[in-house]
């Protein structure tokens, strides 16, 4: 970092720096991609570490220890995944603290003692750094846990650090490159590291996949935790908003965003879950759940969960990619073997009709809600969207070097949100989306749920051009606010692709149910091997 920036930022920012790390990937040799797959823990669920704690194999320490030295030998150096953004330095101290009270007191539920990553959207209360990738909150740390952190900690999980993520959440620019920031650089795809992670929750997404932790929190405005998990072959839960507490995560929109679980399995994301669900008087949208949501939703994991099952196959979302298409194809047919009822085609009405109304809600909501975000960051050194902007004009280069702030600027210029053009694009993303949209499609079919592919495999991370994602079926339930589960369908050219199932609101038991009849039936997932590149034949 130059010194003009370091200084304008202070002095004490400079340790955070270190997250900023060489664009060019680093090729790993036939013994570097030997012990990045060799890894003891490679793989293992909440239910595999839990057993080896019963068993004495493990400690919390134990645990932390090693997922901390993979993260140093596979994502700082090695392939050079580059997903975590900084590690917790209080960590082991954390873990041996667990380790004393399950000694004592015993466990306090699944995730005691359990190594996790949140996305650095996600305030802490501690030594780490809270900054959406950008460079304008380093130096800045929260008053308060978030509501996500404090849960977790209730919970016995062992923060380990912060992940990276696309800067701002991906709201930035309409011609960004995902999984970059300008404060931790370009995560990579662990499948393949001249591919994209996919954004904006793309550290935690890399993360999970390459197993530098058992679980991890993203968040999602439009397709930024379904996105990752399928471009990284994992599971990735987007739940009804209101079932997760925004309250300490630096927003994009108050109408769409929500946090997520990321996981390997869709039980460890459903014990995710768990633990993140719940009221929270910081966020009056977690009061629509009261009575909605269940204590435990592992009870609804049902091995024949497609059995019976009827669900929309959402055609307009498939025809981007051929081989997608075909992948579809086969796992459909295997659903139907399963005893899955496939009502196919089963479209939404208002398909590709809110597009601009969503894109102006938005705009709208970046404005106001990062503005009353940052009243809670006073001793940061921007304290509104305008403000950002300019601190991103005077550090270009560190803050632009590949794509500008257009959708800042377009956000900037709106007004408050009592102007009719945001009323009447809120209620029309509601009206389209749900009634003439997921409810009515359901209605009308007598439907479970909704598939769709997910997105396309990974494309080639491109700093000159942008992203160039070829397609993805996330915009009707991030509009509607409705729960949306990706899991693992199969590979493209040696490239996970994902699967989602959406549905109504406060779904998450009948989609969970058939996104884990379906995991336990197509059995996608395969941990990644750090290619340099893929081919046709991979």
């Amino acid at each position: 970092m130059k010194t003009s920036l370091a200084g304008a930022v202070g002095a004490s920012v400079l340790p955070a720096l270190a997250g900023t790390r060489d664009m060019a990937p680093s090729m790993p040799t036939e013994r570097a991609a030997a012990e990045a797959t060799g890894f003891e823990l490679n793989e293992l669920t909440i239910a595999d570490l839990q057993k080896g704690i019963a068993s004495g194999k493990y400690t919390a320490r134990s645990l932390t220890e090693k997922y901390l030295a993979r993260i140093e030998q596979i994502d700082h150096r090695g392939p050079a995944v580059n997903s975590v953004m900084e590690v917790n330095p209080d960590a082991l101290a954390i873990a041996e603290t667990l380790d004393k009270e399950r000694k004592d007191k015993g466990a306090r539920g699944p995730l005691h003692g359990i190594p996790m990553l949140i996305k650095d959207n996600i305030d802490t209360a501690d030594r780490m750094q809270t900054t959406a990738g950008s460079l304008a909150l380093l130096g800045s740390r929260p008053a308060r846990d978030s509501f996500v952190a404090q849960k977790l900690r209730e919970a016995g999980a062992v923060i380990l650090g912060k992940t990276n993520l696309s800067e701002w959440a991906n709201i930035r620019s309409s011609h960004s490159v995902s999984g970059w920031s300008g404060r931790g650089g370009l995560t990579r795809n662990p499948y393949a590291l001249d591919r994209n992670p996919c954004g904006s929750s793309s550290g935690s997404g890399a993360a999970v996949a390459a197993s530098l932790c058992v679980l991890a929190v993203g968040t999602e405005t439009d397709g930024s935790v379904v996105c990752p998990a399928s471009a990284n072959g994992i599971v990735g839960i987007k739940p009804t908003l209101g079932m997760i507490s925004r309250a300490g995560i630096i927003p994009i929109a108050h109408s769409q965003d929500t946090a997520g679980p990321m996981a390997r399995t869709v039980r460890d994301a459903a014990i995710l879950l768990n633990a993140l669900a719940g009221p929270d008087p910081r966020d009056a949208a977690t009061a629509e759940g009261k009575g909605k949501i269940e204590a435990d939703y592992t009870r609804f994991l049902d091995p024949n969960g497609l059995r019976g099952a009827r669900i929309g196959v959402a055609r307009k979302y498939f025809g981007f990619s051929d081989s997608v298409d075909d992948l579809m194809s086969s796992i459909m047919e295997e659903m139907k073997r399963q005893g899955a009822i496939l009502v196919d085609p089963a479209d939404l009405e208002s398909h590709g009709k809110f597009d601009d109304t969503e894109f102006t809600v938005l705009l709208y909501e970046l404005k106001t809600d990062l503005t009353t975000y940052l009243a809670g960051r006073p001793d940061a050194h921007v304290h509104s969207l305008k403000d950002i902007i300019e601190f991103n004009e005077r550090n270009k280069s560190e803050e632009m070097p590949y794509f500008a702030q257009d959708t800042f600027i377009k956000a900037e210029a709106k007004g408050p949100l009592t102007s009719k053009e945001y009323l009447d694009a809120l209620e029309a993303n509601h009206r389209l989306s749900r009634a003439e949209g997921i409810d009515g499609l359901m209605d009308k079919f007598h439907l479970d749920a909704i598939m769709a592919p997910t997105g396309s495999p990974a494309w080639l991370t491109d700093l000159v051009n942008g992203d160039h994602s070829g397609g993805g079926s996330s915009n009707a339930a991030a509009v509607a606010g409705y729960p949306d589960i990706t899991v693992p369908a199969g590979f493209i050219a040696g490239l996970p692709v994902g699967v989602s199932f959406f549905g109504r609101a406060w779904s998450e038991p009948v989609l969970l149910k058939i996104a884990y009849g379906f995991e336990q039936t197509i059995k996608a997932r395969t941990a990644p091997r750090f290619l340099p590149t893929v081919t046709a034949k991979s």
